[in-house]
């Protein structure tokens, strides 16, 4: 087994030392864990198709899911990609750094595993200090998906790094707590009207705001069979329970699963409840039962936050169970939705 390297680093003003320590891991072909702004993610150089094939080998992850390309500046784009839309400029001036990742078609420079053989390639300039410092002293396009085992919840936290890949990777640089707390908005550039691969901080009103109305085509909830962007294929960010998903009128939802709680509590099984702080009046305190608050309803920024790190918590207590309340499918309730979706294996229960 790999030893790990784990360095403490200042999310807000990291260590110079560190940044080019991780750098010199990733110019010689070695695998870095670094924050961003969304979630950790697991980094190799572009360049490098060997540490790339390692990502997927240390992940488990398919081969036809596509990675993400990290850049620390606008000028790198010509390093990886064809052409440049004129949309894909007023997108990055407005949401670059931060959780947008476009796609693009690729030069032929970028190996074909980052782009799971497709003619395309995504790529974003991450909002985080740790991230952009890391990127800069390397000096060379880094390709990473999130830093977990393939499947599992997103990580947001170092611990939930050193948990899945701990004495599987060169280097992780813990900066504690990520911002966004889900994956990046993925933007496909490459049809007539840019389509919302898979939603998240960046959301679709506020893609339209820049693109104009109907200048951006909302995310469609399926599984492809050969996916554009990750995300869009398996059962992603699971748990190791099975997870339920429920929608419909939320006191009707609410009365529903306090019955179906109860009952599942009684036989001797261990339920986890992801809801909000509203909902918490309709459930008893009961053995058996452990709830976990996606924050208050209307504040959809603290649900994403929160996600991953509750779906985590529901492995670490040994639950056997998972129900979910929808969120409000607006803003980033959208992302938060897909992710319960996706972790459901893609099924979502109508309470009428």
């Amino acid at each position: 087994m790999l030893t790990t390297e784990v360095i403490k680093i200042d999310s807000e003003a990291p260590e110079e030392e560190y940044l080019r320590r991780a750098a010199a891991i990733l110019r010689r072909g070695g695998l870095v864990a670094f924050p961003t702004e969304t979630v950790y993610g697991l980094g190799a150089a572009v360049n490098n198709g060997d540490s790339i094939k390692r990502i997927f080998k240390v992940k488990g992850r398919p081969g036809d899911n596509p990675l993400i390309v990290h850049i620390y500046k606008w000028e790198q784009l010509a390093e990886i990609v064809l052409e440049v839309p004129e949309r894909a400029v007023l997108l990055a001036k407005k949401f670059w750094p931060g959780p947008l990742t476009l796609i693009l078609p690729k030069k032929d420079t970028i190996p074909s595993e980052v782009s799971a053989g497709l003619p395309t390639v995504a790529i974003r300039i991450p909002a985080h200090p740790v991230a952009l410092g890391m990127l800069r002293q390397t000096g060379i396009p880094v390709a990473a998906p999130s830093a977990n085992l393939s499947g599992r919840p997103s990580p947001t936290r170092g611990a939930h790094v050193i948990s899945d890949l701990g004495g599987k990777v060169d280097l992780i640089l813990d900066a504690g707590a990520t911002g966004v707390g889900l994956e990046s908005t993925v933007l496909d550039l490459t049809s007539a009207c840019p389509r919302i691969l898979r939603p998240g901080g960046i959301t679709f009103e506020m893609l339209e705001e820049v693109l104009g109305k109907g200048g951006v085509e909302a995310p469609q909830f399926t599984n492809c069979e050969r996916p554009l962007a990750p995300g869009m294929k398996y059962r992603h960010y699971a748990p190791q329970a099975p997870l339920r998903l429920f929608t419909g009128d939320q006191d009707a939802v609410n009365s529903y699963l306090a019955e179906e709680i109860l009952q599942e509590v009684s036989a001797g099984k261990k339920v986890g409840l992801l809801a909000y702080d509203e909902d918490q009046s309709f459930f008893p305190r009961v053995p058996g039962l452990s709830f976990f608050s996606l924050g208050k309803r209307l504040n959809p920024a603290e649900g994403a936050e929160r996600l991953y790190n509750l779906l985590r918590l529901c492995d670490q207590v040994g639950v056997e169970q998972i129900y979910a309340v929808a969120p409000p499918r607006v803003g980033v309730g959208e992302a938060i939705f897909n992710r319960l979706w996706k972790a459901s294996g893609g099924r979502a229960e109508e309470i009428k």
